[in-house]
């Protein structure tokens, strides 16, 4: 398990939601309309040195369902600005620098370990009453790639559209497939399940 994500009962400004909406509206691989998205589910890892948060979401407008995995920062990360989906006001950890995960380098190393250990995503600690409770989602790493790269070798790809096909006959990877990262949820219509990240 990836450790325990602390979950402050604090007051964000804007809110996650709303920076996201910001954000995804101009992203390459969103042409709907962004102030049809609502949240799904989130799941988190833990930074093993414990500054950066990683939060991934899943959102949808309704008729489709993407993953966006986050970092927040309490300073800027040198050489991301283009990577930066905003600033917040945290209540209690002050201003927090919001980048898109793939660009993080603190991400990147997180979900290359989860997947090469076939590890899961962190529960949450509520720091108000100390209560932990499991992660949302059931997230689970697949194993090092049948192509036998290295984590050093490997780079993370995000699964940005979620897709639940599960078809081997497809060009999609397979839901706890070596070298990928999985994740099942439930949402008001039932269990769903699909690929997050895959290591190519």
């Amino acid at each position: 398990m990836s450790g325990t994500a602390e979950i402050y009962d604090a007051v964000l400004r804007p809110g996650k939601l709303e920076l996201l909406r910001g954000w995804i509206a101009h992203q390459p691989w969103f042409d709907g309309e962004p102030e049809l998205l609502e949240q799904v589910t989130a799941y988190r890892f833990v930074d093993p040195d414990g500054e950066v948060g990683m939060e991934s979401f899943l959102v949808s407008d309704g008729a489709r369902t993407f993953h966006v995995p986050v970092t927040y920062r309490g300073a800027e990360l040198p050489g991301a600005q283009d990577a930066l989906v905003g600033t917040l006001e945290h209540s209690v950890l002050g201003r927090r620098w919001v980048y898109d995960a793939p660009a993080d380098p603190v991400y990147v190393a997180e979900v290359l370990r989860v997947i090469s250990h076939r590890d899961t995503a962190a529960d949450h600690l509520a720091v108000a009453d100390g209560t932990v409770s499991p992660s949302p989602v059931n997230v689970r790493g697949g194993g090092d790639g049948a192509s036998g790269d290295s984590e050093a070798a490997a780079a993370p790809e995000v699964i940005r559209l979620i897709s639940e096909e599960n078809d081997a006959e497809s060009d999609r990877p397979l839901i706890g497939s070596p070298g990928t990262l999985s994740g099942t949820w439930q949402s008001a219509d039932g269990t769903h399940s699909a690929v997050f990240v895959v290591v190519a």
